[in-house]
């Protein structure tokens, strides 16, 4: 007899853990886009940082959802929840 707290996890899906780490990519790429931002004086650089922006925000907020969509429990086990919408 197995004992339970031995028991194996069940397998991750491949195309999840892709998917989160695609989406801590993105998170890392918006926190660039901030500091870029912050830094930039020249208006032409501004109006750059700020599309940077949008695309990453767009870009989280895509992977987020197709996270949800594929297991709605990974919001927990990736820790999303607080990444949920940018604003």
């Amino acid at each position: 007899m197995k004992n339970a707290f031995f028991s194996k996890r069940p397998a991750q899906d491949p195309l999840l853990v892709a998917l989160q780490n695609e989406l801590r990519a993105a998170q890392s790429e918006l926190s660039l886009a901030y500091r870029q931002f912050d830094l930039a004086t020249d208006p032409e650089l501004v109006e750059s940082c700020i599309f940077q922006i949008s695309a990453a925000k767009a870009r989280c907020n895509y992977l987020i959802r197709t996270i949800k969509a594929r297991c709605p429990d990974a919001a927990a086990i990736a820790k999303t929840e607080e990444a949920a919408t940018w604003t």
